[in-house]
């Protein structure tokens, strides 16, 4: 199988996109990962995203993540909102071209979690069906009434206890608040970037993504 990932340039909505694809000989599903905030120095080559990536393709997932624009090689500036989300819709399109026959779970972690789910509700808007949306230590605070969730498909949310970025108190919150079928996961002594708990994220992601 191959391991490595290929660079990939898609066209965005304003300018290239810096992306890494990783292809797999007998897919079962494809996976697109959001990197957390740019403005806080988050990249596609976060090590939570590349714990994500590499635990997905673990599963038999053919793999995208991607540069925001305004990030490494991808052009344009910061919006810090729907911007992310298009360029995120730029690049799911991009992957689902490719494979179209495929299912698709989302990966998002801390602003990448607010990217992924706000994704993951345009995509059902327009009649795509996600297999799983997974959020890490995710912002939350940032969807508003416009940023619709998916309701169908799986939905885990995981987060540390002792998540410094992140107040758990207000994931814990929103999840209590939300309507649709979920599961909450809980690490505990971890803070937001999983120091040491690395291993234990995989461990909780990869069952989920094997059924």
């Amino acid at each position: 199988m191959l391991m490595r990932e290929t660079p990939v340039v898609i066209d965005g909505p304003v300018g290239q996109i810096e992306a890494l694809y990783l292809d797999n000989e007998q897919p079962r599903g494809i996976a697109l990962i959001c990197h957390p905030n740019p403005v806080q120095g988050g990249t596609m080559l976060n090590k939570v995203v590349s714990t994500l990536q590499r635990t997905a393709r673990d599963a038999g997932l053919i793999t995208l993540r991607f540069n925001y624009r305004g990030v490494g090689a991808s052009q344009g500036e910061h919006d810090m909102g729907t911007g992310e989300v298009d360029d995120a819709q730029a690049a799911a399109a991009w992957l689902r071209e490719k494979h179209p026959d495929l299912p698709l779970t989302l990966f998002g972690f801390s602003f990448g979690g607010f990217v992924a789910a706000s994704l993951g509700g345009r995509l059902e808007a327009q009649g795509v069906q996600l297999a799983h949306l997974f959020m890490v230590a995710p912002a939350v605070m940032r969807l508003g009434e416009q940023d619709q969730l998916p309701q169908h498909g799986g939905l885990t949310v995981i987060q540390p206890e002792t998540d410094e970025v992140i107040d758990p108190q207000l994931v814990y919150q929103w999840s209590a608040q939300l309507r649709r079928p979920h599961e909450l996961l809980k690490v505990a002594e971890c803070g937001h970037f999983f120091h040491g708990k690395l291993t234990d994220l995989k461990d909780l992601l990869l069952p989920r993504l094997s059924n």
